[in-house]
């Protein structure tokens, strides 16, 4: 099989970030794009680095022709200090980041959405991926894969309290979370890093929405 090329947006968060090193690892990849705001830490001969403006991202088209796109964007409110900003990032880049790599040609987008992610939902943050997913999903890609994990755990670079004391309670917890509860079970960022791969590698075609319960079985067909 031909080696494939990678774009990955987010590689400084949790989940990007384990992602990341597995791409660069991976024999599927011959190169690994990483499209970030500013330099990242390390250094591997199949890394690509471009700093980007992600407002205009069609400037830097020449450096996205690839084959597979892994969209692991995202703030909180907190640091985006207002819902505008963090729709921007949450939802208008990826989606603009979609459009742009599907016309350069790329066949598999991947994206990490929201557990309780609902065009309909009374909650503006479950609304606003929801209507995310919607938009993604008239995008022209021979697959769109669509995860969207519970709780994640892991260390991050900035300390959230909040998800520190959930995680706390959902690991005390852990052994209650089986059956249909699994769908609500706090995961690893890894193991979402890792079904991501995993899922990057099927055959599968049109738009693929994968649940937590399923990333916690590191997909593989």
């Amino acid at each position: 099989m031909k080696a494939k090329k990678a774009l990955i947006a987010g590689a400084t968060g949790l989940v990007g970030n384990e992602l990341l090193h597995i791409l660069l690892e991976a024999k599927e990849y011959e190169t690994v794009t990483a499209i970030v705001r500013r330099p990242l830490s390390i250094k591997h001969p199949k890394l690509n680095e471009v700093i980007v403006d992600f407002d205009h991202l069609e400037e830097y088209s020449e450096q996205m022709a690839v084959d597979d796109v892994f969209c692991c964007l995202g703030t909180t409110i907190k640091k985006a200090k207002t819902k505008e900003v963090m729709k921007k990032i949450d939802a208008d880049y990826p989606l603009a980041l979609a459009r742009l790599t599907q016309k350069l040609d790329a066949r598999h987008f991947l994206l990490i959405s929201s557990m309780n992610a609902n065009p309909q939902s009374k909650i503006w943050y479950s609304q606003m991926k929801g209507k995310l997913e919607e938009e993604l999903s008239t995008v022209p890609f021979q697959t769109i894969s669509i995860l969207r994990p519970s709780l994640l755990l892991g260390d991050r670079q900035e300390f959230r309290l909040g998800e520190k004391i959930g995680a706390t309670i959902f690991q005390a917890l852990s052994f209650l979370f089986v059956g249909p509860l699994l769908k609500v079970k706090a995961i690893e960022g890894r193991q979402v890093a890792q079904s991501m791969y995993s899922i990057a590698q099927t055959n599968r075609q049109g738009v693929n929405i994968y649940p937590s319960d399923m990333l916690q079985s590191r997909i593989t067909t």
